[in-house]
Order: C-alpha cells, then sequence, then structure tokens
C-alpha cells in the first residue's frame, strides 16, 4: 500500500497508538523540519503545543534553562492521560535552577566518569552473566533475556536494592513509563488509578529501605540520597521518594531500549555488525551511534516565560514548546546521511543525551552498559535473525520495545 503524502494538518507525532504501531515517526518529523520546524501542533487528543524538530534549535532552547523551563509541562502525553498529582512527584526533570542543580549535585558523583569508570568490572560480569545465562538456549526474546536483565541488575546494585526484588523495579519501570499500554496496567482499574498504585508502592518500598540505610549506611546511592542534604536540609519526603523513582525509571528503560534498539539496527545492518566484529576499536563510536540511532528519550517539553522569536514563528510566554530529539539526531544540516546506521560515524554529535541543564545525569553509566554488552556480543555472537514479529510499546514519550525475538548462534 503507498504511503499517503503528509500535510500539516493531519500529520501525527503525538499519540501512543502510532508509536506503537509503526515506530518513530521520522517521515513526519523529516516533514516537518523541511517546512515547519516551529510548528504550532494542535489536535483533539493534545494541549498545544510548539514542535521543534532542528538540532540546532533543540540545542538553543536546551540551553536557556531560565527562559524555557522544565515545569510546569514536563512532555507531551495525550488527554487521557492524567497529568500526575501536584506535589506529589518531585525529581530532577520537572525542577528548574536555582533548585535544580543543588537537587542534582546530591548524587552527581556516583555519575562521574571516574565514578562510572570503577564500576565497570561489576558491569563487565554483569553482562558476562547474562548472555551465559542466554546463550543456553537457541531462541530467546533480546529484551527479557539480556538487555532488560543487564540493565536491572546494574541500577539495582548501584541503588543497593536487594536481589529479590530486582523484578519489582522492572514491573515499576514498564508500569510509570507507559500507563497507556494494556500489558502494563493492572486488571479493572483505570490509568490514573494504576499510576498512583504503581507510585505508592514504590514510595513505600525506598521510603522503608531510606529508613534502613540512615540506620545502617552502606555504600550505594540509597544511602547516599536518604542521608544527603540540600542547603544543609535533608530531602523533604516527596524529593526524596521521587529522587529514587527518578533513578529506577531512567537508569533501567533508557539504556535497556538503547541497548535493544542498537541490536535491531545491527540485525537490519548486517555490513555494520561485520565492519564491528573486524575491528574492536569501532566499539565507541557504535555505542554513539546506538545512542543516537535509538534516542530512546522521544521529547521533554519547555515553558517559555517571555516571549521568544524561533525562526520567524513568534513563542509566547507560557507556551509549551516540545523538543523532539530523535528528529534533532537525523537533522540533515547535521547528520547528511543520519536515515543511515554507521557503526564508524564521526563526528558525531548527537543530542541522545539532551544538551544543556538538564543533560542525562546517567550517560557514561549508559555509553559503559551499552558497551559492555556489545563487546560481550561482538566477541560471541557468530549469527543472529529475528524470529518472531518485534513488539514496541505504547508510548510517545520513550521509545520502549516490549519484545525482540530471535535465533542465535552463539559461543559459550
Amino acid at each position: 500500500m503507498p504511503k499517503r503524502d503528509l500535510a500539516l494538518e493531519t500529520l501525527d507525532i503525538a499519540t501512543p497508538e502510532h508509536y506503537e504501531r509503526h515506530g518513530y515517526p521520522h517521515r513526519e518529523w523529516a516533514y516537518l523540519r523541511k517546512h515547519a520546524p516551529v510548528f504550532w501542533y494542535e489536535r483533539d487528543n493534545v494541549e498545544p503545543f510548539w514542535a521543534v524538530t532542528k538540532y540546532a534549535d533543540i540545542v538553543e532552547l536546551g540551553k536557556q534553562p531560565d527562559r524555557f523551563l522544565n515545569a510546569p509541562r514536563l512532555a507531551v502525553f495525550t488527554l487521557d492521560l492524567p497529568p500526575p498529582p501536584e506535589n506529589e512527584s518531585r525529581h530532577l526533570l520537572n525542577m528548574d535552577p536555582p533548585e535544580h542543580p543543588r537537587y542534582r549535585n546530591v548524587a552527581a558523583k556516583r555519575f562521574t566518569p571516574r565514578a562510572v569508570k570503577g564500576w565497570e568490572p561489576k558491569v563487565r560480569r554483569i553482562a558476562r552473566e547474562v548472555v551465559d545465562a542466554a546463550a543456553e538456549r537457541e531462541q530467546i526474546d533480546f529484551v527479557r533475556d539480556v538487555s532488560a536483565p543487564i540493565t536491572i541488575a546494574v541500577i539495582a546494585e548501584m541503588l543497593g536494592v536487594p536481589r529479590e526484588d530486582w523484578q519489582l523495579l522492572f514491573r515499576w519501570t514498564n508500569e510509570i513509563i507507559a500507563p497507556q499500554d494494556p500489558e502494563f496496567q493492572r486488571g479493572g482499574a483505570d490509568i490514573e488509578a494504576n499510576l498512583d498504585a504503581v507510585r505508592i508502592e514504590l514510595f513505600q518500598y525506598f521510603q522503608k529501605l531510606s529508613e534502613e540505610r540512615r540506620r545502617k549506611p552502606a555504600d550505594d546511592i540509597v544511602s547516599v540520597v536518604a542521608n544527603g542534604s540540600v542547603e544543609g536540609k535533608p530531602l523533604p519526603p516527596v524529593e526524596l521518594l521521587s529522587y529514587y523513582l527518578l533513578l529506577v525509571v531512567a537508569g533501567n528503560e533508557t539504556t535497556r531500549n538503547a541497548m535493544t534498539g542498537g541490536l535491531l539496527a545491527l540485525l537490519e545492518n548486517p555490513r555494520e555488525w561485520e565492519k564491528l566484529r573486524a575491528n574492536a576499536g569501532l566499539i565507541g563510536p557504535a555505542v554513539e551511534e546506538i545512542v543516537r540511532w535509538t534516542t530512546p528519550v522521544i521529547q521533554f517539553c519547555r515553558t517559555a516565560t517571555r516571549d521568544y522569536e524561533l525562526r520567524g514563528q513568534k513563542i509566547r510566554a507560557g507556551q509549551a514548546l516540545c523538543l523532539f530529539y530523535p528528529s534533532g539526531n537525523r537533522d540533515e544540516e547535521v547528520f547528511p546521511d543520519g536515515d543511515r546506521f554507521r557503526v564508524d560515524r564521526d563526528p558525531n554529535d548527537h543530542i541522545g543525551f539532551g544538551r544543556g541543564e538538564h543533560v542525562c545525569l546517567g550517560a557514561h553509566l549508559a555509553r559503559l552498559e551499552i558497551r559492555c554488552a556489545f563487546e560481550e556480543l561482538r566477541r560471541r555472537l557468530v549469527r543472529a535473525e529475528l524470529a518472531g514479529p518485534i513488539e514496541r510499546v505504547r508510548s510517545s514519550f520513550v521509545g520502549g520495545i516490549k519484545r525482540v525475538p530471535i535465533r542465535w548462534d552463539i559461543t559459550a
């Protein structure tokens, strides 16, 4: 069936079902970059917003936290998803200066390049053990058997969550990040009730763990946050528990999807896989290309604090702008062949981890996890092919992939 022509009045870049069925709307974003790079998007199923699709504009807005605030609108969600209750969740993603840097600094030292380097032996061990276990079968689900176990294990060990509770993190992450996906909804409850139940469970769990770490601190991030302070005072209860919520979700979901999307890219581009297998020195560039190609966080919003002009469009104070990072990472002015996956891409100044004040706190950790996973696969994977349909998460916020069944031949 031929693709229908696009039109500014009807194209869809916000409906979760569209992302679930078709993946990222790269065709629509390319059309917007060409015809309306700053576009007032007004549809019945969302609150209106300015769609920002060019790399330079995303960077420009991201570097002005005083003019463009993360609060009050974190991202574009359709109207069937209720906003979180006010004052019930306050974390780095919905904080602005001067609060944001103060709270970011509570755990920032755990995510510096030097600190992350210290985790490399553990991450390598986790990647090896996970692949060892999966290698016993000829057919696996790459998400369930490889990418999810690696990312859950790493963030759980960093937080100090006991092994018997790791699957709780996986479940909470899915339910929070994709509440509109029927698979992650609890039977009989509506979306709002589901989200409330998940938040309460997660908060109660980490409240108990925080109290334990205050009595007996350990070398983990729960201890750091539980015993941390902002301006000489302990973190208030909502901010404390929201900190854990963010670390659980961001530390698991995004890296897992980058890893999964990276495997899909290599399956779809076998010549690039052969390049990587032939040259171990390409692992670093390949990791950056995987992040650019997958860009797991689709969008965040900024709210203008004053009138602003962008590419001739008059942005009014109080209006929301939605920054579409995957679109920026395919911008023809920065990546002339951006629709090609290339493990040797250089330069590759992508915005897969954001830019500016809110650049991803865990970027160095994510790079390490992806690198260790693909170094293990590069060394051992002989052959792989899809063994069934890919299933994507119903979300226009994070590019989630639920299942990737593959048949593989992998060495011990």
